[in-house]
């Protein structure tokens, strides 16, 4: 089946965490250069990339690192989109009122504009994970966005694990889904569980791709944090994946910046010739809204 091409190129941005909030925002704007001088339209930076996984401990002070969306970093960034004309992907700390946080990725269109944001829906309590302390579930539900370059989607790690979030969000349009994440082996666990753990990671979001017929775009951070029993060492491996699934990048374990020519005519193409949205059986599938079916 012949097909007009729609390339765009798609930056990710995956490095160490930084010391300060300052230096974080600072490096992840010159992660965003990086990636525009080499062609990227749309860039998305990791999950809180301003500063380290603090939820590795539940601490109170960590909430002063929250601020308002929009807010001081979303004007930062959107200058910066503005003078490239890219998009960005920012996943930030959102202080919503007092005692009320998300875990939240905004949207920045390549004029600068803030399009709007989405709140992580899934939020984790696993050991050296404990962020059920600090960020209340989402409430604005799976959006997509029209930017300059293409309708995208946004989801934030543990979000990566749900395919409801996954096709909810295609259902609302979007060509590509990206996912900002943090996500490392707990040092003692590496060497049982590690390898396994990577593969599930990246086969579930590949699956999202062609259950879905879309871009999928994982970006994760590198690099070992202290924590407890030695912290967390995060993996890296940010990749994208096209709508049938397959690698077209895929970064190492140490700090990179991948820009990946991405062509948004495949997603048509791949749903004409898998055509799971058209095989939908809908009117069965009102079970998906209980936790459990006991009967």
């Amino acid at each position: 089946m012949a097909h007009t091409e729609r390339i765009i190129q798609i930056g990710l941005v995956q490095q160490r965490a930084s010391a300060s909030a300052a230096t974080g925002l600072a490096r992840a704007i010159e992660g965003v250069r990086t990636a525009a001088a080499r062609g990227a339209q749309i860039v998305c930076l990791q999950e809180l990339f301003q500063g380290p996984y603090f939820c590795q401990t539940e601490d109170h002070r960590f909430f002063a690192l929250a601020e308002a969306i929009p807010g001081p970093s979303t004007e930062a960034l959107g200058a910066v989109a503005a003078e490239l004309g890219v998009v960005i992907v920012a996943s930030l700390f959102e202080k919503r009122a007092e005692g009320l946080y998300h875990n939240t990725a905004a949207i920045i269109d390549a004029d600068g504009r803030y399009l709007g944001k989405y709140r992580k829906m899934h939020i984790p309590d696993d050991p050296q994970y404990l962020e059920k302390f600090y960020f209340t579930p989402g409430d604005l539900g799976f959006r997509a966005w029209d930017t300059r370059f293409g309708r995208i989607g946004v989801l934030v790690c543990w979000d990566q694990w749900y395919p409801e979030g996954a096709r909810l969000t295609a259902l609302r349009g979007a060509q590509i889904l990206f996912y900002p994440t943090a996500i490392g082996w707990l040092v003692p666990e590496k060497a049982e569980f590690g390898a396994q753990q990577a593969d599930a990671w990246e086969t579930i979001q590949r699956s999202h791709a062609i259950a879905n017929g879309v871009f999928v775009c994982a970006v994760n951070r590198v690099g070992v944090e202290d924590g407890p029993a030695g912290g967390i060492e995060f993996w890296g491996r940010s990749f994208v994946a096209d709508p049938g699934g397959r690698i077209l990048a895929r970064a190492g374990e140490g700090e990179e910046v991948i820009v990946v020519p991405c062509d948004l005519a495949r997603v048509d193409v791949q749903r004409t010739h898998w055509p799971f949205l058209r095989d939908r059986r809908i009117e069965a599938y009102g079970d998906i809204t209980k936790r459990f079916i006991d009967d």
